[in-house]
């Protein structure tokens, strides 16, 4: 994807996500801006990898999962890793990702998959020539709710009107959603249920 952490370079372009912790930009303000609005409700939320690792990485889409769904930030890093290292080799991708800290491909059967099974549905809101329709605004994205928003390269849990993430990634309220995955409550339950009885 050409962007950084750290030193190293990522060089896959089509995975999701690597962004840096970048803090809160969209709070400071210069000394020509006279007032600052907030575009979202913004929390900090690591979604608990500082619990098992140090330092950064492109986990966003570990964390939106975790936050979103309410599991556990390693289960869920496990569970992508696998899948990463499962997927098959292409020009696009190279080779095989083992770990889950320098992104993910979302566009994967596996990854779909993987999300209908916590309980998500994919909700487009771009299609093909239809433009940017919605964008990270608290104003245009629903008021309740656990979303986990798809953005150019990143991922962002949504709750209940909450951004939840490392950094504002809102760009002041000029970010195209391109989509979100809905989590549904009772197909959840039915998942936790399943796990419950084996």
């Amino acid at each position: 994807m050409g962007a950084r952490q750290g030193s190293r370079s990522v060089v896959n372009k089509s995975k999701t996500c690597v962004a840096k912790n970048m803090g809160h930009p969209q709070s400071q303000t210069s000394s020509k801006t006279k007032k600052y609005v907030m575009a979202v409700n913004f929390q900090f939320n690591d979604g608990g990898r500082s619990a098992y690792f140090k330092g950064q990485a492109g986990d966003c889409v570990t964390r939106a999962v975790t936050l979103a769904s309410g599991l556990d930030y390693k289960e869920v890093y496990d569970t992508l890793a696998k899948g990463n290292a499962s997927q098959r080799k292409s020009k696009r991708t190279g080779k095989q990702d083992r770990s889950a800290r320098h992104g993910i491909l979302t566009k994967r059967k596996w990854f779909k998959d993987y999300m209908s099974s916590l309980g998500f549905t994919w909700v487009p809101l771009m299609f093909i020539g239809s433009g940017c329709k919605v964008h990270l605004h608290k104003d245009e994205l629903p008021k309740t709710g656990r979303l986990i928003l798809n953005l150019s390269r990143h991922l962002a849990a949504y709750i209940d009107g909450i951004l939840h993430d490392t950094h504002d990634c809102s760009r002041n309220g000029t970010r195209c959603v391109y989509g979100y995955w809905k989590y549904e409550r009772e197909k959840n339950e039915k998942v936790y249920a399943n796990h419950g009885s084996n």
